[in-house]
């Protein structure tokens, strides 16, 4: 089956760059060169994932996949300029699932977007356990995630996230280790990537004391969360 990705970015070269070295992957891509449509489109129609750049008319790149999070967990992978640490941690705060750096290379592109690609379809195919550690309980198979009994909409990556830590409570993993398991694959981005989703989890979770940060070493959800708390 062809993969649809929709391609937002208001730059003709990048346009023509990515549309062409996509379709030579065998993706179907539909480009368009503003915000608003570009949100319109994707509520509108089926996509497999969104190329976003962040600099857009109308609508930036951030508003629109903060805008999308509210009601798809299409996957979102963000364009952002070099070295732009501002633009990074607000699209994944945004909700995107990761980013590339202008300039890049189709091979990057395309090994990002496989990626996460993969990674759905492995979500797809998760079992309908339902996990519960303490005040958390994680449904896998729904993708939906209750604290003390309130539901939290969490990005897909995020859910990923929460339930590695969750699969041993108590258990540090490093940036590293996240990140290859957030993207199935050895070679991952930027490990501020893993900060930011921690931030972002943390938030969303709304209780400091489930994912514990360890200074030098990682993240861990903390193994005291196993115990019942009362609301």
């Amino acid at each position: 089956m062809t993969r649809r990705i929709l391609l937002v970015d208001d730059e003709p070269g990048i346009v023509e760059f990515v549309s062409y070295g996509l379709a030579r992957e065998g993706f179907e891509v539909v480009s368009v060169a503003d915000g608003q449509e570009a949100l319109d489109r994707a509520r509108a129609e089926p996509f497999d994932l969104m190329v976003l750049d962040v600099m857009l008319p109308s609508l930036s790149g951030t508003d629109v996949a903060r805008a999308l999070r509210r009601d798809s967990d299409l996957p979102i992978v963000m364009l952002t300029a070099r070295d732009a640490e501002t633009d990074l941690v607000v699209g994944l705060e945004a909700g995107a699932d990761d980013y590339v750096t202008k300039p890049f290379s189709m091979a990057e592109l395309v090994g990002r977007i496989r990626a996460l690609l993969r990674r759905r379809e492995l979500d797809a195919r998760g079992g309908g356990t339902v996990r519960e550690v303490g005040a958390l309980r994680i449904h896998l198979a729904q993708h939906e995630v209750t604290v003390d009994g309130r539901a939290v909409r969490l990005t897909r990556s995020e859910f990923r996230l929460l339930t590695l830590l969750s699969d041993r409570p108590g258990h540090v993993y490093s940036r590293r280790e996240i990140l290859q398991h957030l993207w199935s694959s050895p070679h991952v981005p930027d490990e501020r990537t893993a900060d930011a989703h921690i931030a972002n989890l943390r938030r969303k979770l709304g209780r400091d004391d489930l994912v514990v940060t360890v200074r030098g070493a990682g993240y861990k959800l903390d193994a005291r969360a196993e115990r019942p708390q009362g609301l």
